[in-house]
């Protein structure tokens, strides 16, 4: 369905909204054009984005789509009043009927910025980020028994998107170590590992996906070649399992998907 318009409407960053949007929208085979209208915290910015909505539904030809999450009830009227979109308030879906059930009126207040970013939990996912950054391909050996997990696959086997989904969504310390041919050669995983087995995790994948990423980085290159990525995959995978690491293929997997099911099997770990 081509010639169609989305936008995510928010008093705040217009995150959730579009995180939510997003997900909704995977549901249809549709392509729209996708459009977040962040801080509309008043009146005269609601106007604004009104007129943006309603020249998207002059130039498509039909209705735009509006996910808004905003709370200020000025803002939400003019939206409601005089948006030519159909739209969708999140927030009022799902406050009225949990004021009903919790026997209490929410507080309706504007993205939470300030409580967040002082917040242990906000501080912890920061430090999280900066370990993570620090540890990202064997970068350094430094403090890596202060990891939640430790990441180990060949090159472009989507260690380092992983990691840095665990530490910014999950608050997870994560070091992730590349495994490299003179490991194979030893038969054995990088001695800075070692200490640390109950913290690895492997990623795998496809060797014919692999030289196709490879390709894009390194085109023609033996580093790219089937034949390589190949011999890399099967070894890796024959030393990950000799060492006993759970292993994971990131073929046909979102980074969310490999970052959630690696979450839940630290859970589990934990829990036993």
């Amino acid at each position: 369905m081509p010639n169609r318009t989305a936008f995510f409407v928010s008093d705040g960053t217009g995150i959730t909204a579009e995180t939510f949007a997003r997900a909704i929208l995977k549901q249809f085979e549709i392509s729209p054009k996708m459009v977040r209208l962040p801080f509309v915290d008043d009146a005269d910015k609601a106007h604004q984005a009104v007129r943006q909505i309603n020249h998207a539904a002059a130039v498509d030809g039909k209705r735009p789509l509006v996910f808004t999450t905003v709370v200020n009830m000025e803002v939400l009227d003019v939206l409601q009043r005089h948006c030519q979109g159909m739209l969708i308030d999140m927030f009022g879906t799902f406050i009225a009927p949990l004021e009903h059930e919790l026997g209490m009126k929410s507080n309706h207040r504007v993205g939470r910025f300030s409580d967040v970013a002082r917040s242990q939990e906000y501080h912890d996912r920061i430090e999280a980020i900066n370990f993570t950054l620090e540890h990202d391909d064997g970068q350094t050996n430094a403090n890596l028994e202060k990891s939640d997990v430790i990441l180990v696959g060949v090159s472009r086997s989507g260690k380092t998107p992983t990691s840095l989904y665990l530490a910014m969504q999950f608050g997870l310390k994560a070091s992730n170590y590349p495994l490299i041919p003179e490991d194979f050669e030893r038969r054995q995983l990088p001695p800075a590992l070692l200490p640390h087995k109950k913290k690895l995790f492997g990623l795998t994948i496809d060797p014919q996906r692999l030289s196709e990423i490879r390709h894009e980085r390194r085109p023609h290159s033996r580093y790219a070649s089937l034949e390589n990525c190949r011999y890399e995959v099967r070894e890796a995978e024959a030393l990950m399992r000799r060492a006993g690491i759970p292993v994971l293929s990131t073929t046909h997997k979102s980074i969310e998907e490999i970052a959630t099911l690696i979450r839940q099997s630290l859970e589990e770990r934990e829990a036993h």
